[in-house]
């Protein structure tokens, strides 16, 4: 994974925050909004109404303690608590996995890592966490117990939820292992502006394309929009519709829709800026739509995805040496990348003709 791959996937603009008087204050605001108007209100909601951030909120909740930052150390021992739910979101797509953390590699010189297995599959930029917490909260159906971490700008990376099949005696030990008995005041930053974009006509769009077509491998993206100084969607447009087709943004509906009735084995990637996740596999059970979202609700898997959020969505090929790999990628008005799909390939396969195909009919179905 190259070590931009985090930056794909960007978060909508932050609100300006808000000064509370304390974080007692801060609390029962948002217990005062949960009784009174809005009982499943979730706390990444009530923060952007309340003008903070997540951790900010976290922060301030009575049964929450600050974790030791050796982030790499204490996702290596998830290993021993058996079977959680990994929990990986960006403004508008929500994935969710229950398995174990199975082959976890750390590389420290570089703020990375990965875990690796059949239901657990993440890309960590462990450069990007900055604070954790250990959460116990009660709910209707029990206490919910989660580890919960967060970049600078206290937006969540990545959560961790402990479930019936989690080894209660290591889940309580590695929890208190990482409790920091006396943490430091909360250091949360505002969200950077983004850099101003460079000009359509200012890209050398020729030498794009013969970059593009020139990739040897799918992660060369990254080396090329930082070597021409373009952005992802804006690479899209410039590289030709042959290599790139911007489509409607119920396409990706269509696509689960028809994924799901042929049995074929996808890739979804859903993006946090510290954590990307994986699933691999066929969609099982059942596809809904419930109010603004549309779910994938797997007996192990969900997904989540605002669709009014949705505000393109394009076919993109990149050259390999396996081979054209064929995706949809979706993006939000602001050019943030929601969410990837790809055909389901191992070790040095080459892409599947039935998903080329099921994509080029998705693209083009006028020709269909």
């Amino acid at each position: 994974m190259s070590l931009d791959a985090s930056s794909a996937f960007s978060q909508a603009s932050a609100s300006a925050p808000q000064a509370w008087p304390s974080s007692e204050a801060l609390w029962q605001r948002w217990q005062d909004l949960k009784q009174q108007a809005q009982p499943g209100l979730r706390a990444r909601d009530a923060a952007e109404q309340f003008a903070v951030s997540e951790a900010e909120l976290l922060a301030c909740h009575p049964q929450s303690q600050r974790l030791i930052e050796d982030w790499g150390t204490l996702i290596t021992d998830l290993r021993a608590v058996g079977p959680v739910m990994a929990l990986t979101r960006n403004h508008a797509a929500v994935i969710e996995k229950i398995g174990p953390f199975e082959e976890v590699s750390i590389y420290p010189e570089h703020g990375m890592g990965q875990v690796v297995g059949e239901a657990i599959d993440l890309r960590l930029f462990l450069r990007h966490w900055k604070s954790g917490f250990a959460l116990s909260e009660p709910t209707d159906s029990g206490t919910r117990e989660s580890l919960q971490f967060f970049d600078g700008n206290g937006t969540a990376v990545h959560k961790i939820y402990r479930v019936k099949e989690t080894d209660a005696t290591a889940w309580e030990a590695l929890s208190a292992r990482y409790r920091w008995p006396q943490a430091p005041a909360l250091q949360v930053a505002s969200a950077p502006a983004a850099p101003p974009a460079v000009a359509d006509e200012e890209i050398d769009a020729d030498g794009l394309r013969m970059a593009w077509e020139a990739m040897r491998n799918t992660h060369d993206v990254f080396g090329l929009l930082r070597r021409f100084q373009v952005e992802r969607r804006q690479a899209l447009r410039l590289v030709g519709s042959d290599l790139a087709r911007c489509l409607a943004p119920n396409r990706y509906q269509t696509l689960l829709e028809r994924v799901h009735e042929q049995g074929l084995p996808l890739m979804l990637f859903v993006g946090s800026p510290g954590c990307i996740q994986i699933h691999s596999g066929p969609i099982q059970k059942r596809l809904v739509s419930v109010g603004p979202w549309y779910n994938i609700l797997d007996p192990d898997f969900n997904l989540h995805l605002r669709m009014e959020a949705i505000a393109e969505s394009w076919l993109v090929r990149k050259p390999t040496d396996q081979g054209v790999v064929t995706s949809l990628e979706c993006y939000d008005a602001d050019g943030a990348l929601l969410l990837q799909c790809f055909g389901l390939r191992k070790g040095g396969e080459s892409e599947s003709p039935q998903w080329r195909a099921l994509l080029n009919e998705i693209a083009y179905p006028e020709q269909a």
